[in-house]
């Protein structure tokens, strides 16, 4: 990554115990496999990370997502796209809550 500033886009999810006919770890396992499948779908994205969380304190979240991006536009492009949208209405139907950060990072 160079020195020029990039878009930090993070979100956390917080599972529903269950939905969609599976438990919400099922649905946790489900959401990674899904993220980790949009790089090379998705050109603007520059980079992806996707985990569970190990640390299950009552403050965590169970899902973890670290994108980046060259601009704000890109990241608009990455939200609207077709298969980030796939992903946000699975996420919709399985997730109790979200949190989410965007911010300029070097």
């Amino acid at each position: 990554m160079s020195a020029e500033k990039m878009i930090t886009h993070l979100v956390f999810f917080r599972m529903l115990p269950e939905a969609e006919g599976s438990t919400g770890e099922e649905n946790a396992a489900e959401l990674v496999e899904m993220l980790m499948k949009l790089p090379g779908k998705i050109p603007e994205l520059v980079k992806l990370e996707a985990g569970r969380d190990f640390s299950r304190t009552p403050a965590s979240f169970d899902v973890g997502l670290l994108t980046q991006f060259e601009n704000k536009e890109d990241l608009e492009t990455y939200r609207i796209h077709p298969e980030h949208q796939k992903v946000v209405k699975f996420v919709q139907k399985t997730t109790s809550e979200r949190a989410v950060v965007d911010y300029e990072s070097r």
